[in-house]
């Protein structure tokens, strides 16, 4: 009789006792957060470096900056100032620092870093002027993590031969190549095969393909040719989207002084007509520091101005020599694939190309300007062009 009595009590304490530890549980486990994701900050842009923020607003605030295509380059060539050097011209620097503006994502150097070719300069000179050229320049990429690509120009390690084949300038081509494969000097530049590193070599930068060949003097020899056209031939060239290639003497000459033999890379039509068989779309030399942006047949010709001394006119020209630099816009869908924006360095406006002449008429063959073609020629221009040269170099093919 008492265990009937009592099994009630026990049931409902039971019931009681479950109830609270359940209670209990509830308040101390965690409760499910929000699934709505918290908002992302947008990116901030970063403010440009005090001295780069000082040369734009010295240029009214107005300082053109072009849309950006899928890759932008900034090319520079011809640093040097007189023999021996060791201080650039106020416009490398400027140059220089003006990178945070555009915002590469390479730059590029048709030659000519340093001022050598003299053969009075001793090892401890030419040292000294890579040093400087590394404080004033490569320095600031590395720091920067921009790659550089770069081709040698006769003023860093010219490829002049002597009358017994020997180089007339062994020890500045010694001393470029210790300068440039040295680790702490490493460009930044993704290779694809260093073969003779500074003087030829071949790296990759988001599907273009860029070759650095020796034209630091007018003459490339056969075997260093075979080396170009296996190495154009080559399946990382081919699966490019573009190929470039970097060179200090141009094909063809474009400005006074620098018209003639000599100043040029021999054999242009046949150099040309070979780059054109493997596809390459633009051919950036130094040397005739002067901007003109031509073409001929299928190859587009980039001729760089300069940044350091001794600017020239262009062949039959009325305008004043620039020291400029030029932003290349790579666009891989244009039909053009590329865009130039140069500016004149010391005014920072921007060279228009109808500032510049239709056609260049150098010793070795006309080119006409980029955004010209032939068919394009006025009766009396082709005229012109034929009394000087003859029909042979007149002719676009």
């Amino acid at each position: 009789m008492r265990l009937r009595s009592f099994s009630p009590r026990i049931y409902i304490g039971c019931i009681l006792g479950l109830c609270l530890a359940l209670l209990l549980y509830a308040c101390q486990t965690p409760q499910p957060q929000s699934t709505v994701p918290p908002q992302t900050p947008q990116a901030v842009e970063q403010p440009l470096p005090p001295e780069t923020a000082a040369i734009v607003k010295s240029a009214g605030g107005d300082l053109y900056n072009p849309e950006r295509g899928d890759v932008r380059l900034v090319v520079i060539s011809d640093l040097n100032s007189v023999y021996g050097s060791t201080d650039y011209d106020p416009e490398v620097d400027k140059g220089i620092a003006l990178l945070p503006f555009w915002k590469p994502d390479m730059v590029v150097c048709s030659g000519d870093m340093v001022a050598g070719q003299s053969p009075t300069l001793s090892q401890a000179q030419i040292k000294a002027m890579w040093a400087a050229f590394d404080q004033h320049v490569a320095a600031p990429l590395r720091r920067a993590k921009l790659p550089y690509g770069f081709t040698l120009g006769n003023h860093d390690a010219s490829s002049a031969m002597g009358v017994k084949g020997n180089f007339l300038f062994q020890q500045e081509r010694d001393l470029a190549s210790a300068y440039w494969n040295e680790p702490g000097h490493d460009p930044g530049v993704k290779f694809i095969d260093k073969f003779e590193f500074p003087f030829y070599y071949t790296f990759e930068y988001k599907d273009i393909f860029f070759m650095a060949w020796d034209g630091s003097s007018s003459h490339i020899p056969k075997e260093k040719l075979d080396w170009v056209e296996k190495s154009l031939s080559s399946p990382q060239a081919k699966a490019a989207k573009m190929r470039i290639l970097l060179s200090h003497l141009p094909l063809y000459a474009v400005a006074v002084g620098r018209n003639q033999p000599g100043d040029v890379i021999e054999n242009a039509d046949e150099m040309r007509k070979m780059l054109e068989r493997h596809n390459v779309h633009t051919y950036i030399s130094g040397h005739h520091h002067s901007y003109y942006p031509g073409h001929r047949g299928k190859l587009q010709l980039l001729h760089m101005g300069i940044l350091g001394s001794g600017p020239r006119p262009l062949i039959d020209a009325k305008i004043r020599p620039w020291k400029a630099l030029t932003v290349m816009d790579i666009n891989f869908k244009s039909p053009e694939l590329t865009t130039y924006t140069t500016y004149d360095i010391r005014t920072l406006k921007v060279i228009k190309n109808e500032q510049l002449p239709r056609f260049l008429a150098g010793h070795n063959g006309i080119i006409l300007r980029r955004d010209v073609e032939y068919k394009n020629l006025t009766a009396e221009e082709v005229s012109f062009c034929e009394k000087r040269l003859g029909k042979k170099f007149c002719a676009m093919s």
